[in-house]
């Protein structure tokens, strides 16, 4: 189970089989042991997130927009964390006392500044492409 920097908690197929491949649930959260639980449950539910997929390739990740419940309970969200749930009672639990694994992705790597000589060489290619000389002939026979 992991909980993205935004509040969304998504499941991977074996967490989301877990609580029997809900479409909703409910979120709970235990503040004196600090661990946060989701709960299989139907659409009537006062408080009932709505479970949707995270692939549009088929069943896989499960996505569940918890934004408001993060906050509310004050629950960590500053980095993308990754732990591994258990089951109690019926509910996927995450024990938020551990530290989680931090997961960080490509769009959070930056990239090396140009060097001058990668930036010369760069404009210099532009260049040439730019005043490259229309074809001596007119025949476009085979262009395609």
């Amino acid at each position: 189970m992991t909980i993205q920097k935004r509040g969304v908690i998504s499941l991977n197929k074996a967490a989301h089989n877990l609580v029997d491949n809900a479409e909703t649930v409910e979120l709970l959260y235990d503040p004196d042991r600090k661990v946060m639980a989701l709960r299989a449950t139907d659409d009537s539910s006062p408080h009932a997130y709505a479970v949707r997929s995270g692939s549009k390739r088929g069943p896989g990740q499960a996505i569940v927009s918890a934004t408001a419940f993060t906050a509310h309970y004050g629950i960590d969200t500053t980095t993308t964390r990754r732990w591994k749930p258990f089951v109690e009672d019926g509910m996927l639990c995450v024990d938020l006392t551990t530290e989680g694994t931090v997961i960080t992705g490509n769009r959070t790597k930056t990239q090396p500044p140009l060097q001058p000589t990668e930036a010369t060489e760069s404009a210099e290619d532009i260049d040439a492409v730019a005043v490259q000389e229309e074809p001596a002939s007119d025949d476009i026979t085979g262009a395609f």
